[in-house]
């Protein structure tokens, strides 16, 4: 089988919720990110054979598959196709072990894994309805938030640890941005403030300087009277876009392309759709035997924090080392959107590795209605 290697990456800065990057459609975001894509790695955009684009809210802006309309509104020639791809949270992970298998399949040789969401602009869950009755009858669904309290219920996990974890990734946040490790991955984005003055967008803007463990305490729960789950523990709205160049050996001949790391495993699981958010633990598990890998050789590790208590189970389950657990914060304190975090969290992956010197990284993704995504790359 061929091997499928990641040559180079970027994303937008994340925005908050009406904040900097509110202004600017989706479609027009991710075109952003496709042409710097290109301009970094120096390839002719037409040497693209697909682009699969994660996006979650697949309406309004977002509709119309946006896979194939952003690489067009980058000026990528016609023949280049596009999709877009609803693995729910999971979708821009997912558009990268789709490319990468294609590579592995040897359908394609250069693929770019792409992701996007404008949570301001399209809002979540405004491409659903109503759930079916059949559905209703075999499982009593509730929001994700409930779930969260759910999970905090089962491994008991006190409000102070989810608070606790939450401060540490907004910290951890701050000194990234501050030492200049996350801006070796973004790139800026040129928009216009609410008077409508040109402003750049350069960094991510959901890191708070001025949090503290006080004033997250201060805060009400948000789905329980009595709760634990809270906005300060919870992962934030958010806006932004990301995306990585794939290829295969003869992709990487062919153009001239050095690989920054290989994709060794992936795994996808199904768990309880009402408790739902449980997955990265047996998707960690199920990655890291196709793999042929130990948890212990994980060098960095980057599960989405969608809410901590997500996070703090999981490491009930498997007792890492805290230091390699997303030690440039997560999406507590950078954001979630939908469509864009799982690129983030492998392009974040990738520049810690290589910091590091490491060799490994786990990438892992609960997902809404009980599913998880797995994927571990390998420094090269």
């Amino acid at each position: 089988m061929r091997e499928a290697y990641i040559v180079d990456g970027v994303r937008t800065p994340f925005g908050r919720r009406n904040g900097g990057l509110s202004r600017v459609r989706p479609d027009d975001l991710a075109a952003h990110t496709l042409k710097a894509l290109v301009a970094k790695t120096g390839i002719e955009s037409g040497a693209v054979e697909d682009v699969r684009m994660g996006c979650v809210t697949e309406v309004g802006e977002q509709g119309f598959n946006i896979g194939r309309l952003a690489p067009l509104i980058a000026g990528f020639p016609v023949e280049v196709p596009g999709m877009s791809i609803n693995r729910m949270c999971a979708s821009s992970l997912e558009a990268v072990n789709q490319a990468a298998q294609a590579i592995r399949a040897d359908v394609h040789d250069l693929v770019i894994a792409a992701g996007v969401e404008s949570m301001s602009r399209v809002p979540m869950g405004s491409d659903g309805s109503t759930f079916s009755d059949e559905l209703l009858r075999r499982y009593n669904i509730v929001p994700q938030g409930m779930s969260a309290e759910m999970i905090a219920e089962q491994w008991n996990l006190s409000r102070e640890s989810l608070d606790q974890y939450s401060y540490q990734s907004h910290q951890r946040a701050l000194k990234a941005i501050e030492s200049g490790r996350l801006a070796q991955e973004v790139i800026a984005v040129d928009t216009v403030d609410a008077e409508g003055n040109p402003v750049t967008i350069r960094q991510d803007e959901g890191p708070r300087a001025d949090t503290s463990l006080e004033k997250m305490g201060s805060l009400r729960p948000v789905f329980k009277p009595d709760g634990r789950v809270t906005a300060a523990n919870s992962s934030q709205i958010t806006d932004g876009s990301a995306a990585l160049l794939l290829a295969s050996d003869e992709g990487l001949k062919r153009h001239g392309l050095k690989p920054r790391a290989r994709v060794v495993a992936m795994s996808v699981v199904g768990v309880d759709p009402v408790i739902m958010l449980t997955g990265p633990i047996p998707a960690t598990a199920k990655v890291l035997e196709r793999a042929g890998l130990r948890f212990d050789d994980m060098d960095v590790i980057e599960i989405n924090e969608a809410f901590a208590s997500v996070v703090l189970a999981w490491g009930e389950e498997y007792h890492p080392d805290w230091e390699r657990v997303n030690p440039n914060g997560g999406a507590i304190a950078l954001g979630h959107p939908l469509g864009a975090s799982g690129g983030r969290l492998v392009l974040t992956a990738l520049h810690e590795l290589e910091r590091r010197q490491g060799r490994y990284a786990l990438i892992t993704m609960c997902i809404g209605w009980g599913m998880a995504v797995a994927t571990i790359i390998e420094r090269v």
